[in-house]
């Protein structure tokens, strides 16, 4: 494992508290998986804040846009 997916891991980890085990372990697995897609959301999720969003209005805004491709990064069927 590298240094930065290490570091990412240890930063998702302390982000997800009071979440169960297995939950956090299925995030960690698809963001390992494609990494590059966390980042965009990230980048996206930064740009909508830097408009004003607060960072829960911002996620909101970005996450439809992203949502079959976390689905299948979660190994989770379309609805």
């Amino acid at each position: 494992m590298s240094l930065k997916s290490m570091l990412m891991k240890k930063m998702i980890g302390s982000q997800m508290k009071g979440m169960p085990k297995d939950q956090q372990e299925a995030i960690l697995a698809a963001v390992e998986k494609n990494p590059e897609l966390f980042q965009n959301i990230s980048a996206d999720i930064k740009a909508e804040m830097k408009k004003g969003k607060d960072q829960m209005a911002a996620t909101f805004a970005v996450m439809p846009k992203y949502k079959e491709e976390l689905q299948r990064a979660m190994g989770q069927p379309k609805r």
